[in-house]
């Protein structure tokens, strides 16, 4: 019997139209013989829509038009079952389109990766791929990120971050940090993707300019010190905390003089795929494997490990890393917990096709739910039976 499988993507995110394309390439992985491929699109005023047309590629040109015609739903939980309902319901219709088994969430950067999609299929009670709430909540926020792998004795470059309104009431205080730091610096919002809001400043009037920039996207700046000259190397890792292997290296390419990899870089400047849309991280220029001596690639791929297990992460991720390409020092330079394409371009050289990683996907998220039903979350007590009203008898005591 086949799993209905339900693959959500979109979302209120810079990140949307990238989403759309790791979707569509997990979409057209998934085993037809497994999983029956439900697609569900998260649009940008955060409405969900159902629809088989949502997995033709094409009809995505048109946005408004496509939401049009496809159905608007809600998903709840009834009895035992996850329920897809159309919000509108048609007079002689089926009132209910679907269930859903298992969810796949390919949804990139805020109000989505960042934990809140993942935290609607908790509620759900639905098993779904990829990390969960908490370890997707740190592997958004560079911030808590980068405190836990520090805490763990895992590289990071020097930093510092600021809430944004600091710029506004402590500028002085915030160019000394700088300073310190000494130029050329990175500037980043602390929980976008995909290289958003990102720029490197050489002096003061640069370092101001960039911080307008990233502060459009979040509220939080990190400020970090530029790894010159600089090699960037990933390496994904697929399991949970029970199980996790690693896979070979890349090494992420510039098609233009630019410092840092942009968001062109990353997913305009790479191959076609054969419809001639985007290929998104997949068509980045890269090379697979990186030429990298075995003793680095090693200590790369045992980082990505540690980095993966003590942000508590579990489904496929990318780690990505810094190195300073004369001192071979390595940098962690942060955690994607759902990445582009799902990485599935680093596992072909690791014998699993994008098939296989998309079945080793489902299975991890089935394994955790089982593991899930084992465990306790609540249980009966009388203390409403003995709650007085207007009284104190019963409340917490937080002494």
């Amino acid at each position: 019997m086949k799993l209905n499988t339900a693959v959500f993507f979109g979302g209120e995110s810079v990140e949307h139209e990238v989403s759309i394309i790791s979707a569509h390439q997990a979409i057209n992985a998934l085993d037809k013989n497994k999983y029956n491929v439900i697609p569900v699109y998260v649009s940008k005023d955060r409405k969900m829509y159902c629809s088989d047309l949502l997995k033709d590629m094409d009809n995505f040109k048109d946005l408004n038009g496509l939401t049009g015609k496809c159905d608007q739903v809600t998903i709840t939980r009834e009895d035992n079952r996850v329920v897809i309902r159309p919000v509108k319901q048609k007079l002689f219709g089926n009132k209910e389109i679907g269930t859903i088994d298992v969810a796949i969430p390919v949804m990139h950067g805020t109000n989505g990766e960042d934990g809140t999609i993942q935290g609607f299929l908790e509620m759900l009670k639905v098993p779904y791929a990829g990390c969960d709430l908490y370890s997707a909540a740190v592997g958004q926020d560079k911030v808590l990120q980068k405190h836990i792998l520090r805490d763990n004795d895992l590289p990071i470059t020097n930093w510092f971050w600021v809430y944004a309104s600091e710029m506004d009431d402590n500028r002085e205080e915030v160019l000394r940090r700088v300073h310190k730091l000494i130029y050329p610096v990175i500037l980043k919002p602390a929980r976008t993707g995909s290289s958003v809001g990102i720029s490197i400043a050489h002096n003061d009037e640069e370092y101001l300019e960039c911080f307008d920039e990233a502060r459009q996207y979040d509220e939080k700046i990190i400020t970090e010190k530029v790894v010159k000259p600089m090699r960037e190397i990933n390496c994904s890792v697929l399991g949970d905390s029970f199980h996790a292997e690693a896979s070979v290296l890349e090494e992420v390419g510039h098609s233009s003089a630019n410092e840092l990899l942009d968001f062109k870089d990353k997913y305009q400047s790479g191959g076609k795929s054969k419809t001639g849309g985007s290929k998104g991280m997949a068509g980045t220029a890269r090379i697979v494997p990186a030429d990298l001596p075995e003793s680095q690639t090693q200590l790369i791929q045992d980082y990505a490990l540690k980095t993966f297990k003590v942000l508590g992460s579990s489904g496929v991720c990318r780690i990505d890393f810094l190195m300073d390409a004369e001192t071979k020092r390595v940098y962690v330079n942060e955690i994607n917990t759902i990445p582009g394409s799902l990485a599935f371009y680093l596992w072909d050289k690791n014998g699993v096709n994008f098939t296989q990683l998309m079945d080793r996907l489902v299975q991890l998220a089935l394994d955790r739910e089982r593991r899930r039903s084992r465990m306790t979350f609540s249980y009966d007590t009388n203390l409403l039976s003995t709650y007085t009203d207007g009284g104190t008898k019963g409340l917490k005591n937080d002494d």
